[in-house]
C-alpha cells in the first residue's frame, strides 16, 4: 500500500469533514479553471505533511479534474530539524500516492533576520515562488486555517500593528491562495482520519518558544475558557471585515492620489488644506502611499504621523527625515523629496 492511501485501501467514504475541505477547495479551483478556460492549468499545493496541508493536497486531488486543472505538489525541506529531509520524503510519496503530479522536494537554507520563524517563512515562499515559475502553475495553495488565521489577529493586536495587520491573510495573496480559511483545524485533522491518512505532527508546532504556539496552546484556550465558545470564529469574522474595510480605505486613498499628487523637484507635494480636510485614516495612507509608490519606502506609523504633523500640527519646525525621504512644509504644500 503506498503511503498516501487509505488504509482500506478503497476509496475514501464522503464524511462531512471530507466535504467541508472539498467544497472550500473547489471554490478557489472553479475560480481557477474560468480564468484560464480550456487551458488545463496547474495548481500547486504547499505540502508539508501535517494534517492541514495533507487534507488539502487530497481535496485537491479529488476536485482538481473535476475543474478542468491539473494538481501537482511542492514539499519544502527547510532542514531545521534533524530527519527533515525523511520527514519531506514521506510527504511526497503521500502527494504522489494521491495522484499528484509533478511533485517536487525543495531543500532550502534558512537564514535572514526576522528570528526563525520569519526567517523560514521567507526561505519557504522563495522557494514555492521559484518552483511554481519552473513548472509553469498559475497558482500555489497554502493550507493555513482559521485556526491559524484567528492566532494570526491575535498576534497583530498584541503587536499593536493596526488594522493591517488585524485583517489577517488575505484568501489570495499574489499567486499565493488560502482555500481553507473558512475550515477549522480540527475538521483538517478528520478529514485525514476519515481518508484514511496518517499525517506528520511537527515538533515544533508544540514549542513554546515559538509566539504563535503559546497563542495557539494558552490564549485562545484562556479566552475560550472565560468568554465562552466561538472565539476563533468571532477572531476570523473580525480579519474579514477589518480587510474590506482597509481595501476600501485604500481606494479612496489611491483616488485622492490621483486627484490631489503633484510632481515637484525631485519628488512630489501634497497641499495641505486637503490633508487636514480629510479624516485620519485617509490622509495616512494617503501619505504612506505617496512615500512608497515614489520612492519605494514603507513608512512605520510612527514615522507617517512624523509627517502629517508638518500639516495638521504646524508650528515651524523643520523638515522631517526619513530613510531616503525628506518631508518638509513648504508654504501650503507638504513636500515630499529625496533625501540627498
Amino acid at each position: 500500500m503506498s503511503p498516501g492511501e487509505p488504509s482500506s485501501g478503497r476509496r475514501p467514504r464522503l464524511t462531512p469533514a471530507v466535504a467541508d475541505v472539498r467544497r472550500a477547495v473547489r471554490g478557489v479551483l472553479v475560480g481557477l479553471a474560468a480564468a484560464d478556460a480550456g487551458a488545463r492549468p496547474l495548481v500547486l499545493v504547499a505540502l508539508s505533511g501535517g494534517a492541514d496541508s495533507l487534507a488539502l493536497a487530497a481535496a485537491t486531488a479529488f476536485e482538481a479534474s473535476r475543474a478542468g486543472l491539473r494538481a501537482g505538489a511542492t514539499v519544502v525541506d527547510h532542514a531545521l530539524q534533524e530527519g527533515s529531509a525523511a520527514v519531506a520524503d514521506r510527504a511526497a510519496a503521500r502527494a504522489r500516492a494521491l495522484g499528484l503530479d509533478p511533485v517536487t522536494v525543495v531543500r532550502v537554507r534558512v537564514h535572514g533576520a526576522g528570528g526563525p520563524e520569519a526567517a523560514a517563512r521567507a526561505a519557504r515562499y522563495e522557494a514555492l515562488e521559484q518552483d511554481r515559475v519552473a513548472r509553469g502553475a498559475v497558482a500555489v495553495l497554502l493550507a493555513h486555517t482559521l485556526d491559524d488565521q484567528a492566532e494570526t489577529v491575535l498576534l497583530g493586536l498584541a503587536r499593536g500593528s493596526g488594522t493591517g495587520s488585524l485583517a489577517g491573510m488575505a484568501t489570495w495573496t499574489g499567486s499565493l491562495a488560502r482555500p481553507l480559511l473558512g475550515v477549522r483545524r480540527a475538521t483538517t485533522r478528520q478529514a485525514c482520519r476519515d481518508a484514511g491518512l496518517e499525517p506528520w505532527d511537527d515538533p515544533h508546532n508544540l514549542d513554546p518558544a515559538y509566539a504563535r504556539v503559546r497563542v495557539r496552546e494558552r490564549v485562545l484556550p484562556v479566552l475560550e475558557r472565560e468568554l465562552g465558545p466561538g472565539i476563533a470564529e468571532a477572531l476570523a469574522r473580525t480579519a474579514l471585515a477589518a480587510r474590506e474595510d482597509g481595501e476600501a480605505l485604500d481606494r479612496f486613498a489611491e483616488e485622492l492620489a490621483e486627484e490631489l499628487v503633484e510632481h515637484a523637484e525631485a519628488g512630489l507635494s501634497l497641499p495641505v488644506a486637503a490633508l487636514v480636510s480629510n479624516p485620519p485614516a485617509l490622509r495616512q495612507r494617503l501619505i504612506r502611499l505617496a512615500v512608497s509608490s515614489e520612492f519605494g519606502v514603507s513608512l512605520t506609523r510612527a514615522q507617517t504621523l512624523e509627517v502629517a504633523r508638518l500639516a495638521t500640527d504646524w508650528h515651524g519646525q523643520g523638515a522631517v527625515y526619513l530613510p531616503g525621504v525628506r518631508a518638509e512644509r513648504d508654504g501650503g504644500l507638504l513636500v515630499l523629496r529625496a533625501a540627498g
